[in-house]
């Protein structure tokens, strides 16, 4: 939301601005095209030329390749939700109207930069593999239909990434979600040009993957009997929903998921928390805990929670829990756990080929080695110093055995704790220290603030206007403002920055229309942050020219994104002594209602046709308060926004 007076400055700068590029619109075929580019990630390099094509259903994708081929097949999805129809697809051309040319190439030595030509005789993609399908997308968000007819620019584009690493990370363990819901934002992820999904499929409140050996990982770890309702801190003690949650992926489901994204061009990355995390784990096999088990059970199992619903310290739950937080259960630094870690790995390894598995290694509370004999003995025998060496050990053994399989780890970067494994790249959460500290080591490092990146965060500063969310407050200018690239390193540092995600946790987030509230449209800003480097990206230029064309589009495929704030300019009216209002909705083709008598802003107040004069509140009485919504072409209501008038 922009509010504040423009200055007359201000726009005298945006006039000489608008004049020259009026000037070069006349003097030249192709200019650099950079303030009214629909494309999203905003290419590196987009040259306009005078005129368009018109894109007819006879139109050939010319592909010779097998990968060209299926991304020719991909686009044409795409294209027929836009336009209602298909283009043939062929190897060889067998036609003399214009064709759209896919040519495998490298381009600029990178595999994911392509080139996209569009002149009057025709269209040519060229690029590697995931080049021709990133060229793919762009042309899509160029199509535009003009009465029955799809046309597309003449432009002139050569566009490669800023960072090799573009994630998002799908927490499926504290809320189950369904393959198909799944596949849909990996099918949104690929518009985007994201390569990358972290799959976070295990945590203490659910186990989500099976695995053949240990079928009680899923018939036990995958099912909580009852969730809390509102948030962790609402109730004391907790209030429970009554209801059975869980659900799990086949190993052939996840498979496939695996294969859908490499269609996509995106690499799944599955991570199996350790050795914290792990109570959905211990309540289908306690034997794998700190302490031996009796009967069945380990010893000195009790409830997780007091009469009051508090979460006890250094006590082992043999349910799966159903309140968050961080759970004192943790794996035990035992034969038989690292035989049941290796044992689940390898099944993860035959199911996922990504180069990484993430290993988790987060908020691992250390109360159960502390009172556990069998961690103080190997403590002892190891010769460590303390617990937190004993994780750094144990995460260790782990990566020891992903090396000697051809993977390589990542995790959060609490792993630095105690010693950092050798060859691990280290996931930068708890603001940027951890990554700059593992980058300045020689690590590899992938950014993922939550003081820029947690998309569980509140979307809103007056959080009684959000869905219940985790805390925090992380609007869409905050995403779109993060470079991955730290101030603190060097230019050679600088180059262990392998890119940047996005974490989805889902402990308060349990329907698919909340999950796409969360993400989407702050995946509409990393996907610049991500491909863009600090110096080309533009936030004016971002919301005011890519934004509402993608919005519109998303609700076009049915996601149910957060309507953003309108971009509201309150300027000063010198000759009308009062203040002018301008309100530009950020959906395409988006109307917005309004008032100002300081009453609820509906379908039933004034609809905003253009700049309007505010009236002027007497002497010493309040000023004005704008209210108002956008409605979606398609009938959605944002909530209500509110503005002062001064």
């Amino acid at each position: 939301m922009l509010t504040g007076q423009r200055t007359d400055t201000t726009k005298r700068s945006m006039n000489k601005k608008l004049l020259l590029a009026g000037l070069c619109l006349l003097l030249s075929p192709f200019l650099l095209f950079s303030q009214t580019d629909r494309i999203l990630p905003q290419p590196k390099t987009l040259v306009a030329g005078e005129g368009q094509l018109n894109l007819q259903p006879g139109t050939v994708l010319l592909a010779e390749s097998a990968s060209a081929r299926k991304s020719a097949h991909l686009f044409n999805g795409l294209l027929e939700v836009k336009t209602g129809f298909q283009l043939p697809v062929q190897q060889a051309a067998q036609t003399t109207t214009p064709v759209i040319l896919l040519e495998e190439k490298i381009v600029d030595g990178n595999p994911e930069a392509y080139t996209l030509d569009i002149t009057s005789e025709g269209i040519a993609i060229r690029g590697g593999s995931s080049g021709l399908f990133y060229g793919l997308q762009s042309l899509f968000q160029l199509v535009e239909m003009q009465g029955s007819e799809a046309m597309v620019p003449l432009v002139r584009i050569a566009d490669a990434p800023a960072f090799g690493y573009r994630g998002i990370m799908l927490d499926v363990s504290r809320h189950f979600f369904s393959t198909e819901q799944v596949k849909k934002i990996l099918d949104l992820m690929a518009q985007l040009k994201f390569n990358t999904m972290h799959w976070h499929l295990t945590d203490d409140q659910g186990w989500r993957l099976e695995i053949k050996k240990y079928p009680k990982l899923t018939e036990v770890g995958a099912w909580r009997d009852s969730t809390i309702i509102g948030q962790y801190y609402d109730f004391k003690p907790f209030i429970y929903d009554g209801e059975k949650h869980g659900g799990y992926y086949t190993q052939e489901e996840a498979r496939e998921i695996v294969r859908y994204a490499a269609d996509r061009h995106i690499t799944v990355i599955p991570e199996i928390e350790l050795p914290g995390h792990s109570s959905a784990v211990l309540a289908a096999y306690p034997e794998f805990g700190s302490f031996e088990v009796q009967g069945g059970a380990a010893r000195g199992s009790i409830a997780a929670v007091n009469e009051k619903g508090e979460p006890l310290n250094n006590e082992i739950s043999t349910q799966v829990p159903g309140y968050w937080g961080v759970h004192y259960n943790i794996y035990g630094p035992t034969p038989a756990a690292f035989g049941f870690l290796e044992d689940v790995l390898t099944e993860v390894m035959d199911i996922f080929p990504s180069e990484y598995i993430h290993i988790g290694g987060d908020e691992v509370p250390k109360d159960h080695w502390e009172t556990s004999a069998i961690a103080q003995k190997v403590i002892k025998k190891e010769k460590l110093a303390d617990e937190h060496e004993l994780q750094s050990y144990f995460i260790q053994r782990i990566e020891q055995f992903l090396n000697k399989n051809g993977r390589k780890i990542i995790g959060w970067d609490e792993i630095l704790e105690g010693g950092l494994a050798p060859n691990a790249t280290v996931m930068s959460w708890r603001g940027e220290k951890g990554g700059i500290a593992a980058a300045k080591m020689g690590h590899d490092v992938i950014m993922t603030p939550n003081s820029h990146l947690y998309f569980d965060h509140y979307q809103a500063e007056d959080k009684s206007t959000e869905p219940l969310a985790i805390g925090g407050f992380l609007p869409l200018e905050k995403v779109y403002s993060y470079s991955p690239i730290p101030d603190a390193l060097s230019e050679e540092e600088a180059r262990h920055v392998l890119g940047v995600q996005a974490n989805l946790w889902t402990e308060y987030i349990g329907s698919n229309q909340k999950m796409e509230y969360f993400l989407f449209p702050r995946a509409l800003a990393l996907a610049e942050v991500a491909w863009k480097t600090r110096e080309e990206k533009d936030y004016a230029s971002f919301i005011r020219e890519r934004l509402p064309e993608q919005l519109r589009s998303l609700e076009a495929q049915g996601v149910f994104f957060r309507i953003p704030e309108a971009a509201v300019t309150i300027s000063l009216d010198a000759a009308a002594g009062t203040h002018r209002v301008q309100i530009e909705p950020l959906v395409a083709g988006a109307k917005v209602y309004y008032t100002l008598d300081g009453h609820k802003a509906d379908q039933t107040a004034r609809l905003y046709t253009g700049p309007f004069l505010a009236p002027t509140p007497g002497s010493g009485q309040e000023p004005l308060v704008l209210r108002y919504i956008t409605l979606t072409p398609e009938g959605r209501s944002s909530n209500e926004f509110q503005v002062p008038i001064e």
